[in-house]
């Protein structure tokens, strides 16, 4: 036991192990990649061009939380992620923590994971399907508050004419992806 541990009871320990993320950022085809764990799994998958900016989306995402790097942890969950970009017919089969959402928000993330690699939906269609047949626009916010890019497949959602709109991440990514998954 380390000296940390005598003096810290063990409810306040479990309290901190709760309220701590673990992240890192590794290099992929379509730009730097931060994949992020709680005590549950995945948390957040955001991809970026420049890795200050991303820590700072994780940290304005999880405020109230301690944010730990620890790359040996997540290189498995890189490694994965890396993958699926390259290879997505493979699936990205990681444990997902959606519960930083709201309930209508968490709705239209689980549509979005049962949508196939390599097929598309559109706002209006997905909130058909969430018995919402005005709500296109509030799909449309749920996709741009998630943070587990490609393990919440927002990049599947179109317009209704079938053209790439807004990506929290980029268009020019959107449209790499959905490429890639085409090739299936």
């Amino acid at each position: 036991m380390n000296l940390m541990q005598t003096h810290i009871p063990a409810t306040a320990r479990n309290a901190v192990a709760l309220n701590t993320i673990t992240y890192a950022i590794g290099q992929s085809a379509i730009g730097k990649v931060l994949a992020a764990r709680s005590h549950i799994g995945v948390c957040a998958i955001l991809i970026g061009s420049d890795a200050e900016a991303l820590e700072q989306d994780l940290a304005s995402r999880f405020l109230g939380k301690v944010l730990v790097e620890d790359k040996a942890a997540l290189s498995n969950d890189l490694a994965a992620i890396a993958r699926f970009i390259e290879t997505p017919g493979a699936g990205l089969d990681l444990p997902l923590d959606m519960r930083h959402g709201t309930p209508f928000q968490q709705r239209v993330w689980e549509v979005l994971r049962a949508i196939p690699c390599g097929a598309t939906i559109t706002y209006t269609a997905l909130a058909r399907h969430l018995g919402q047949p005005n709500g296109a626009r509030a799909v449309a916010t749920a996709c741009a508050a998630n943070a587990i890019a490609l393990g919440i497949p927002c990049h599947r959602v179109v317009r209704t004419d079938g053209t790439l709109s807004g990506y929290r991440w980029g268009i020019e990514r959107k449209s790499a992806l959905l490429d890639k998954e085409a090739q299936i």
